[in-house]
């Protein structure tokens, strides 16, 4: 039997935890100077307490970390002050940079750390969260193995430790923001009286905008005429008591593509490369 430490299990973790509990393995949780809705759920969850962090460490295999992204590095550097010497599965919402110094100080550790990375609500009856792993392939092979057949999908990346980190921050670039955008586009149209109006014209949209990545050429292609539209957007805001950080910064993106006006054919690999500032591209 495989036994996993859960470190700080939230709403996220502790379902998580849940799923390997119930696909055979031993769920540890330390419930020292955790609140008590965190002691709940790692109880309801099935999770078994242990007298402590030390206790816990002394006979897991792999400790999965799922705490706020702020905390990963505190929450690695006390794991690492024990005679741990299994797999460190840091599954937090970090950059790919903050992945690798935590590698590091595994490494000098003698731990082995695999990156990894939730997408998708918590696992339920209608929930199957992704979990991307990498990182050394065996031990990527080994932290799939505990979630074998249960409701988190894990996803092997054949890639090293940052990989993961990467696709996490790739995804929630998007969708945390699409959401803020959208919060900020309704105080808007709420303020001038037309929020029905722009409820109404949501509908129109497509939902699948990350997906259509053919459509970029196109945006790169328009941002000539889209940065001053963004501007005009950033200064309605402002008139309006609104943060325009968004506006703004959408205006400073499209800048990048302003040779690019009218190339509808450019190459999306090209599209893309022109994003980057020019001591990034090679």
């Amino acid at each position: 039997m495989t036994t996993v430490t859960l470190l700080h299990p939230g709403a996220m973790g502790a379902e998580v935890g849940a799923q390997a509990h119930r696909a055979g393995a031993r769920v540890l949780h330390v419930p020292t100077g955790r609140g008590s809705a965190s002691v709940e759920r790692a109880r309801k969850a099935g999770l078994e307490a242990a007298g402590s962090l030390g206790s816990a460490l002394a006979v897991s295999d792999l400790v999965l970390s799922i705490c706020p992204p702020h905390a990963a590095e505190d929450v690695a550097r006390e794991v690492l002050e024990h005679a741990f010497t299994g797999v460190y599965v840091e599954a937090n919402a970090i950059s790919p940079d903050r992945a690798l110094r935590i590698d590091a100080a595994c490494r000098e550790r003698g731990v082995v750390m695999v990156d990894g990375s939730i997408i998708g609500a918590p696992p339920g009856a209608d929930s199957s969260p992704r979990l991307y792993l990498s990182g050394d392939q065996k031990a990527v092979g080994r932290v799939a193995a505990v979630f074998e057949g249960t409701a988190v999908l894990a996803r092997p990346l054949d890639a090293g430790v940052g990989a993961a980190s990467a696709l996490k921050m790739a995804f929630a670039s998007f969708q945390k923001a699409a959401r803020v955008l959208a919060a900020v586009s309704h105080a808007l149209a709420t303020r001038h009286g037309v929020g029905a109006e722009l409820t109404l014209e949501a509908e129109s949209i497509t939902s699948g905008i990350l997906a259509e990545v053919d459509y970029l050429p196109s945006v790169a292609a328009r941002a000539w005429r889209w940065a001053p539209e963004m501007e005009e957007i950033a200064a309605t805001l402002r008139s309006t008591g609104l943060p325009p950080d968004l506006a703004e910064a959408g205006a400073t993106v499209l800048r990048h593509w302003t040779a690019d006006k009218d190339r509808f054919d450019l190459p999306l690999e090209k599209v893309l490369a022109h994003l980057h500032t020019p001591d990034d591209q090679d």
